[in-house]
């Protein structure tokens, strides 16, 4: 039987850009250095991406003045939030959390390139 695992295909394809842009720097860098080298790498396997979009918000229909930037939505459904720290907490996947329901989209992954020996990813669905 077979699992239906939530864009499975594009999750695959962006967890392949996460690893080489890993391989090839490593971890010890900051966010920002990630989040360039990332870009890059989409561009290079033609995954289509919007990087730091601003994010509507709204209380009872109504448009807030505040907005949420997470770092990059790929293929327009997938939350891609970048991390360098030595380990994620309750409060970043939170954070991604709140992004998804901001969105009304319901796949995030949130990347750590502060771990060793690999980046980590964590796929948070809503």
């Amino acid at each position: 039987m077979a699992l239906n695992i939530l864009h499975r295909e594009e999750c695959y394809q962006i967890q392949g850009a996460i690893f080489e842009v890993y391989r090839e720097m490593g971890n010890g860098f900051l966010e920002s250095v990630y989040q360039e080298c990332l870009g890059k790498e989409f561009l290079k396997r033609s995954i289509p991406f919007v990087e730091h979009p601003e994010l509507k918000l709204f209380y009872k229909e109504e448009p807030l003045r505040q907005i949420y930037i997470p770092d990059f939505v790929c293929y327009k459904s997938i939350i891609v939030e970048l991390k360098a720290l030595s380990a994620t907490t309750g409060a970043h996947k939170s954070q991604v959390l709140n992004y998804l329901k901001a969105t009304k989209m319901n796949l995030g992954l949130l990347v750590n390139f502060g771990c060793h020996p690999k980046a980590t990813v964590e796929r948070i669905v809503l």
